[in-house]
């Protein structure tokens, strides 16, 4: 099995596909092969500071889910505990910026949105069988629609 991509080429990845994504509206860096991609910005759960990641994102109805896969390390994503932290957050989408309150799927959705995730990138696989903790699956709610956890 391949091993994950070293941390640094990640965020080198991702710092351009941020910048790329903001200049183009997403036109180029909005997408990986199938999968589109959206910015989350997070609050830095110890600075405070705000946060912007790449992901690649499902939409399912109003709602946009994604997963903490952390290409199969063993940590979570520091967005993933920035969300533990604080679950508001923001997705932009192209050019638009929506603000979220961010949960963990319930046991049944999960599984139900993680054939639908593994569809659109069968990679989601491969980082579950290279990692010893669970992948959460985070789905996004519009702030003004936010469903109640559980």
């Amino acid at each position: 099995m391949t091993p994950p991509a070293s941390g640094l080429f990640i965020s080198i990845v991702a710092r351009l596909n941020r910048v790329v994504y903001r200049l183009t509206g997403g036109a180029i860096g909005g997408r990986l092969g199938r999968a589109p991609i959206l910015l989350l910005t997070t609050s830095g759960r110890k600075s405070g500071a705000m946060r912007e990641t790449p992901l690649l994102f499902l939409r399912d109805g109003d709602e946009f889910v994604v997963v903490a896969s952390n290409v199969g390390r063993p940590t979570y994503p520091d967005w993933y505990l920035n969300l533990r932290h604080d679950p508001h957050a923001a997705v932009r989408i192209r050019r638009e910026v929506t603000p979220v309150v961010a949960r963990e799927a319930a046991a049944d959705e999960r599984a139900r949105l993680w054939l639908l995730l593994t569809e659109m990138y069968a990679d989601f696989n491969v980082y579950v069988r290279r990692t010893q903790r669970p992948i959460p699956v985070v789905v996004l709610s519009p702030a003004g629609a936010a469903r109640p956890h559980g």
